[in-house]
């Protein structure tokens, strides 16, 4: 969904303050501030798009990757073919366990793609402290297109 991508590219370059606070308005907003805030991000941006997660551990979307993880495979939303605006989840390690989130803006080449990233650098993965826009592989990944979306 365009308005997703939309919101999401105008928080690109927002930074937790103070540094490796993980302090954020998106934690602010969510009513759970000072802890990891990628999944706390993405629901942000639905939010703000019009698309409300809805109560996926908590009243305004999801602020752990496990949670939202077992969610959507529960009901289904689980897709091979993602589209811009999904989510998608990353297991690092590769061991079933998910450890940061985003959304998905683009196919690269069908081995990479685009993503936008809350609380993610170059140096952190997963708690950088930074929104970006990244290059990711297409290994490891999990994508969901949320129901929201049809509505």
């Amino acid at each position: 969904m365009k308005k997703i991508i939309k919101i999401a590219k105008q928080e690109i370059g927002t930074m937790e303050e103070p540094a490796n606070s993980n302090k954020t308005q998106y934690g602010e907003w969510f009513g759970f501030n000072g802890v990891p805030w990628c999944a706390i991000f993405v629901s942000w941006v639905y939010h703000h798009a019009g698309f409300p997660l809805g109560n996926i551990g908590f009243t305004k979307g999801y602020a752990g990757c496990q949670t939202a993880v077992a969610h959507y495979k529960e009901t289904g939303e689980v897709t091979d073919n993602p589209t811009e605006g999904d989510i998608v989840f990353f297991d690092w390690s590769g061991d079933g366990r998910y450890d940061h989130t985003g959304i998905f803006v683009e196919d690269v080449n069908g081995e990479y793609f685009k993503t936008i990233e809350g609380n993610t650098s170059q140096s952190n993965q997963s708690n950088g402290g930074c929104v970006m826009q990244r290059k990711r592989h297409y290994s490891n990944v999990l994508f969901v297109h949320p129901e929201v979306l049809e509505g």
